[in-house]
């Protein structure tokens, strides 16, 4: 799908590196046809040669040959870049946004030009090739260009097309998630050292215990609440844990959570 396509990263920083590295580390396409952009010349030189690829400072003649860009830049830069690169790009190039809350009509419109884009939510995890993206095309998109976003972010771990209305609570769950995640994991290990363990032995125990069961709601398709009650044993040791949680408010309060930042997405979205 990507074998013939000239890839351009606009905004080589931790997402766009990602990108570039989950590029090649697959397969997907050759190093031969990417290239990317940062703002700074000693950044650029050190991320060449780390990355194995052209790296500009000049966003116009990096995209100018290109035939898939990718908008890698924070939300507040979005504007600029789209009026630097405008002259250059035409509605024969795929534009990819991996923005927080910028909605594909406002880059359209910022081009002027009916450019096919495709926006996209990737997480933390796409940094080692473990992660999940939701991708919603624009106004512009054919369903090949769907196909060549999933490519990009199937190199990245998993992908899910979205219509964008979908897409802050995308934000909300998957983007924001892991934080939330982050917070139990260090709470359960904060746990084991509660009732003996040595911390690092906790935090191991904990990280491949949410691994594996994650791996085991993806693999089997299973809801979750059955999983849990494979776990779950008459009168065991479970059960009483379960309760403390319960007790705790656990469910409304990760509910809470992405209810909050899902709507804290959709504020950012409209300004």
């Amino acid at each position: 799908m990507l074998k013939n396509e000239r890839i351009c990263v606009i905004g080589a920083g931790k997402i766009g590196e990602a990108i570039i590295r989950g590029l090649a580390n697959t397969s997907a396409t050759s190093k031969n046809n990417i290239c990317a952009t940062t703002r700074h010349k000693e950044t650029a030189e050190k991320q060449s040669k780390q990355l194995g690829i052209p790296v500009f400072t000049d966003n116009k003649t990096a995209c100018k040959n290109a035939s898939i860009i990718i908008l890698a830049v924070k939300p507040q830069a979005m504007k600029s870049v789209i009026a630097e690169i405008r002259p250059v790009v035409s509605t024969k190039q795929l534009v990819i946004s991996v923005a927080a809350s910028v909605t594909a009509s406002s880059i359209e419109d910022a081009f002027g030009k009916k450019i096919p884009v495709i926006r996209t939510m990737p997480n933390l995890a796409c940094t080692i090739q473990c992660g999940m993206t939701g991708i919603a095309a624009g106004r512009y998109c054919s369903p090949e260009d769907l196909e060549k976003a999933m490519a990009v972010f199937n190199s990245l771990g998993r992908t899910m097309i979205v219509d964008e209305i979908h897409l802050n609570a995308v934000t909300g769950l998957s983007a924001s998630g892991p934080a939330f995640l982050y917070i139990i994991i260090e709470a359960l290990s904060e746990g084991g050292v509660k009732v003996g363990l040595p911390r690092e032995t906790a935090t191991e125990l904990v990280a491949q215990a949410m691994y594996g069961a994650a791996k085991m709601v993806l693999t089997t398709n299973e809801h979750p609440a059955k999983l849990k009650d494979m776990v779950t044993t008459p009168a065991g040791c479970t059960i009483d844990g379960i309760m403390e949680l319960e007790d705790g408010g656990i469910r409304h309060s990760l509910i809470k959570a992405v209810v909050k930042a899902t709507e804290r997405a959709k504020e950012l979205s409209q300004q």
